[in-house]
């Protein structure tokens, strides 16, 4: 019988009778045969009979008697077997088999006992599809009811489906209320839905008329925490202090807010104002803070509030006792973490092996292997095997991490041949014969059963490899595979790399076969190294060879490999090698980026043939590839070196017809062409449209102009431009100096030169010394003998004698004559 059946149905008639025999008084139910006392214990007696049919299996049941106990159904019964049955499925399908009997039609409560159940059996899309029958089949609801449901729908983030059902109240014929308002505010508010809380709280206000309750303001304040705004938040909580509704809760809410924000400052002072309310913070505020304060490294504030936590009669737990420990690892107070660390195990905390390994790693990293192993000591003894080998694991990792894989190594040997004697379980390592700085003169025990897995094994020869200490790890290795461990694909990897990168090719095929015979299949990492080393030999047939290897298993060659192997044969004079290597991939089944083939085009170009190089380019066009920026600026700097500025300008046209954007680079090769053709109006030309297409003219770009200019007598024009340039914060560097007392000393204006020349050096540049001579010849000329005078001995100081016959021995010459005449 059912509160609810109680409260609402039943008026009882009691008379109270003593009798002699029996001091206690009898109560007797004075009642008709329909009375609600009647009606009561005959849906009990129903449901206990529908609960023991519906508990057995379906092939069990007497068909009969159910079609005999659905005629009489009600819904107490119904309520009373649905809380009663033990699983969700069982609920679900007597919920359904009532719904189909003949004159019976499910009431609020019965529809509501259901949605608890599937609701707390986290039953999503059923709980979605009974909220949808409901409103399908106009239930009639009472407010209270509707805001049941709602929340049931809530706890399973069935944000719409709640708003649907609430939005059809009409047809069930209900009236919202406060309550129901309430109900529905709280699911928006729970997963964030502000515009939505903000829209219904109008709607319950201004077009319903209904006065905000706490319930309904801790609601709003929880939507605008959730979704961070702090001003909506502030002005909520003055309003609800405003009222004397502020409660622990309404603190709690904004604690937990603050420090998800990791605003924990402003928590703290919260939860200062909590306490000058008088009241108390429950125990997962705590929890909420010390975590915020933890993750931002404060963990002085994270200890003070755990006191203070404790003060208030809590326990930390596992979770809570990590954070701060592993905090203070990461900030390297070990002392203080080792001191909370023994603190939580006394006070009956079990750590976890994460927890373990964190503090192990932390003192191995402290060069406190001591501890480190008495730790792993004291918890090892409630750990099994694999977990005490990964303990190990961890130091050996900490001691490889801090540049001690020699270290690591020295205790690996002894995990895999522990001496120890019949009464020992502990071998002793001695780690003072070893180079290592940090652990010298440091014992470390071994349990005689940590025998090494392939994990130990794989970090300590890949710690080796990073070292170089690549015929230690080999020879490791080798003993690796005498243990019958075969070891993992990294471990075989990393060796093959290194290998190559030290050319020894032979030994790093030979672990290749190594490899494959324990079944281990090559990873495109594996091909890639041995494609380096091979291209570092220039061994193109063997390359190749190893290309198809790499087509059947589906690799791919790194660009910086193949572009590396291009780039080589082209300085060393081999371009058409570098071409027929492309050819090679390309025929295998590879298309080469166009990086590579840009190698080859610049290749092809410092040969002077620029001519073949338009050519091949032009082949890569017809052949679908798109020529980059890098590539067309290759191919202009060529022709313009080459002296084929018109040609230039053409690639420079089809840059853009493509749709590239030229580059600073572009610019710069075309001005840099036109100003030593000195065609200066067609170099200013491309600096103006250089300019007007928001590219910024550097260095390179200022020093091309300013040379030509001289070249071309327009010494005004350079010295204007240099000036530009500085306005511009373009800092002129040793070559633009250079440039400019060069040309300036052709035009004649060495005294001008000369104030460039005293300005190159106060900036701290090195003055070239061929310079230097063509500005003492030039001052010689204009008559300036005592400042040529100078800057010849100062010359003479600080450069060696010019080698003779060489230009500026001839130009030396030239002045220390003219000098000698004057």
């Amino acid at each position: 019988m059912t509160l609810r059946t109680l409260s609402s149905r039943s008026k009882l008639c009691v008379s109270f009778v003593a009798s002699a025999s029996n001091p206690n008084p009898l109560f007797f139910l004075h009642c008709s045969a329909s009375s609600p006392i009647d009606s009561s214990f005959s849906a009990n007696h129903l449901a206990h009979q529908l609960f023991g049919f519906f508990s057995r299996a379906p092939g069990l049941r007497d068909s009969e008697e159910l079609r005999s106990l659905g005629r009489r159904l009600t819904h107490e019964a119904v309520e009373i077997v649905l809380k009663d049955l033990r699983g969700w499925k069982e609920a679900h399908e007597f919920f359904r088999w009532a719904s189909r009997q003949e004159g019976f039609r499910h009431s609020c409560y019965t529809y509501n006992a259901m949605a608890e159940i599937l609701s707390r059996c986290c039953r999503r899309t059923q709980l979605k599809a009974l909220a949808r029958e409901l409103v399908d089949r106009r239930c009639t609801m009472t407010p209270g009811a509707l805001g049941f449901l709602i929340r049931c729908l809530g706890r399973q983030g069935l944000v719409e489906d709640a708003s649907f059902v609430f939005d059809h109240s009409k047809d069930l014929s209900c009236i919202p209320n406060t309550y129901t308002y309430n109900c529905l505010l709280e699911v928006l508010a729970k997963f964030g839905k502000v515009e939505l809380v903000e829209m219904r709280f109008r709607e319950m206000i201004e077009a319903n008329g209904f006065e905000p309750d706490r319930y309904t303001l801790t609601s709003l304040l929880h939507s605008y925490c959730n979704s961070g705004k702090l001003d909506n938040v502030l002005t909520i909580f003055n309003e609800i202090n405003d009222k004397g509704w502020v409660d622990d809760h309404i603190f709690t809410i904004l604690i937990v807010s603050f420090s998800k924000w990791g605003k924990v400052d402003q928590a703290w002072k919260t939860l200062e104002l909590m306490e000058n309310f008088g009241l108390k913070t429950n125990e997962k505020t705590f929890h909420v803070l010390i975590h915020g304060f933890s993750k931002q490294g404060r963990l002085d504030k994270a200890l003070e509030l755990f006191e203070k936590m404790k003060d208030s009669g809590f326990s930390g737990d596992l979770p809570l006792f990590s954070c701060m420990i592993q905090g203070l690892c990461e900030g390297r107070q070990i002392r203080r973490a080792m001191d909370l660390y023994t603190e939580m195990t006394s006070s009956g905390v079990v750590a976890d092996f994460q927890l373990v390994k964190k503090m192990i790693s932390s003192f191995c990293a402290e060069g406190d292997l001591v501890t480190a192993n008495h730790l792993l000591e004291e918890e090892g003894r409630n750990l099994n095997l694999c977990s005490i080998v990964s303990l190990y694991n961890a130091v050996l990792d900490s001691l490889v991490r801090h540049e001690e894989a020699e270290t690591a190594h020295k205790l690996l040997r002894t995990m895999m041949e522990p001496s120890v004697s019949q009464a020992s379980d502990l071998a002793i390592v001695e780690l003072e014969a070893c180079e290592s700085k940090s652990f010298k003169d440091t014992k470390f025990k071994v349990s005689k059963n940590a025998r090494p897995n392939e994990d130990s094994f794989s970090i300590v020869i890949l710690g080796l490899c990073k070292t170089e200490k690549l015929d230690l790890a080999l020879v490791l290795l080798r003993d690796m595979i005498g243990t019958g461990c075969k070891g993992k694909v990294p471990i075989y990897n990393d060796l093959i790399s290194e290998l190559c990168k030290v050319d020894r090719l032979d030994e790093a095929y030979e672990l290749l076969g190594t490899m494959k015979k324990f079944g281990f299949e090559p990873t495109e990492f594996t091909h890639n190294s041995i494609f380096y080393a091979l291209s570092k030999r220039e061994n193109l047939s063997a390359l190749l060879a190893l290309l198809k290897e790499m087509r059947l298993k589906g690799h791919v060659p790194w660009i910086k490999h193949s572009t590396m192997l291009v780039e080589q044969l082209c300085k060393n004079g081999e371009v058409a090698e570098a071409c027929d290597f492309l050819d090679g991939m390309l025929k295998l089944g590879f298309l080469p980026d166009i990086v590579a083939y840009s190698a080859a085009i610049d290749g092809i170009c410092k040969t002077g043939d620029v001519i073949k190089a338009r050519n091949f380019f032009l082949d890569l066009s017809s052949q679908g590839y798109i020529p980059d920026v890098v590539a067309h600026n290759i191919l202009i700097n060529g022709f313009c070196k080459s002296g084929m500025l018109n040609s230039a300008q053409e690639i420079f046209d089809e840059m853009l017809e493509k749709g590239l954007v030229p580059s600073i680079v572009s610019y710069n090769c075309m001005i840099d062409g036109w100003c030593k053709a000195n065609k200066m109006n067609e170099a200013l030309a491309y600096f103006s449209k250089m300019v007007d297409d928001e590219r910024q003219p550097n260095v390179t770009t200022y020093t091309s102009l300013i040379d030509g200019l001289c070249n071309s007598g327009k010494a005004e024009d350079a010295i204007l431009l240099w000036d530009k340039m500085k306005e511009r914060s373009c800092a002129p560097n040793g070559i633009c100096y250079t440039a400019i007392v060069h040309g300036l000393c052709k035009c004649g204006r060495a005294d001008t030169a000369l104030v460039y020349l005293k300005e190159m050096k106060d900036y701290g540049f090195s003055v070239d010394t061929h310079v230097c001579l063509l500005l003492i010849n030039s001052l010689i000329s204009n008559g300036e003998k005592n400042e040529a005078f100078e800057l010849l001995n100062e010359v003479l100081k600080k450069h060696c004698c010019p080698i003779f016959g060489s230009k500026n021995h001839r130009l030396l010459m030239k002045a220390v004559n003219n000098l000698y005449e004057s």
